[in-house]
C-alpha cells in the first residue's frame, strides 16, 4: 500500500501535479522538518532549508529512480545537503592543523541516561553552527571525516577538531545543567 502511494505520489508530482505535490510534501514534511531542525541553529535556518529542499525534490523529482533507491531516503539525501549548504553559508570553521592533538572526549552514561531526546536536541542547537553541523554529520547520521570534510568544504582534522569540540561543549553543557545527573551531597548528617 505504501509503495503503491509513493509510486502515484510520484507519477502525479512529474505531472506537476500540486495535490501529488501537497501530498508528498504532507508525507515527509514532520520527518524532514525535524532533521533541518537537528542540523540547523535557528527555527528560521531550519525552515528555510526545509523549503529550499522541497523545492530541489519537486524540481528534480523527474530524475528520481525507485528502483535505485527509497523515496524517503532520496529526499533525506536532499534536505542534509541544503542544510549542509546553509550551515556551511552560517558557520564560521576553525581551521586546524593535522597534527593538532585532537582529545577524545567521554560522556558519562549516567548524564546521557536522565535526557529526553528533546533535552539533547536543545543543547546541540546551543553549539555554534559548525560545531553543530559537524557532530550531526558525524554522530546522528553516521559520515566519515572525509565525506563531512568533502561535503562542509573542510579538512578532515578540521572535521575531527570540530567533533572533539562538540563532545567537550555538550559534555560541559550537561553536567551543568540542573538534574541531569546525581551529585553526591557532601557532609551529609546521618541520623
Amino acid at each position: 500500500m505504501f509503495v503503491r502511494q509513493d509510486t502515484k505520489l510520484i507519477k502525479g508530482c512529474k505531472a506537476n501535479d500540486r495535490l501529488a505535490q501537497e501530498g508528498l510534501y504532507k508525507l515527509f514534511h514532520a520527518e524532514m522538518s525535524r532533521l533541518c531542525f537537528r542540523y540547523l541553529k535557528s527555527d528560521e535556518l531550519a525552515q528555510e532549508a526545509l523549503n529550499a529542499g522541497f523545492l530541489k525534490v519537486f524540481q528534480n523529482i523527474s530524475v528520481f529512480d525507485g528502483r535505485k533507491g527509497e523515496l524517503g531516503a532520496w529526499i533525506r539525501t536532499i534536505m542534509v545537503r541544503c542544510c549542509i549548504d546553509l550551515a556551511r553559508k552560517e558557520a564560521k570553521f576553525h581551521e586546524v592543523s593535522s597534527q593538532e592533538e585532537i582529545a577524545d572526549i567521554f560522556i558519562a552514561p549516567a548524564v546521557l541516561g536522565k535526557l529526553h531526546a528533546e533535552d539533547l536536541l536543545k543543547e546541540i542547537r546551543r553549539l555554534p553552527a559548525a560545531t553543530q553541523l559537524v557532530f550531526n554529520l558525524y554522530v546522528i547520521d553516521g559520515y566519515s571525516h572525509k565525506e563531512i570534510g568533502e561535503q562542509a568544504g573542510i579538512s578532515e582534522s578540521t572535521s575531527r577538531w570540530h567533533l572533539s569540540e562538540a563532545k567537550k561543549q555538550l559534555r560541559a553543557m550537561l553536567q551543568s545543567a540542573p538534574n541531569s545527573i546525581d551529585k553526591p551531597t557532601e557532609n551529609k548528617k546521618t541520623t
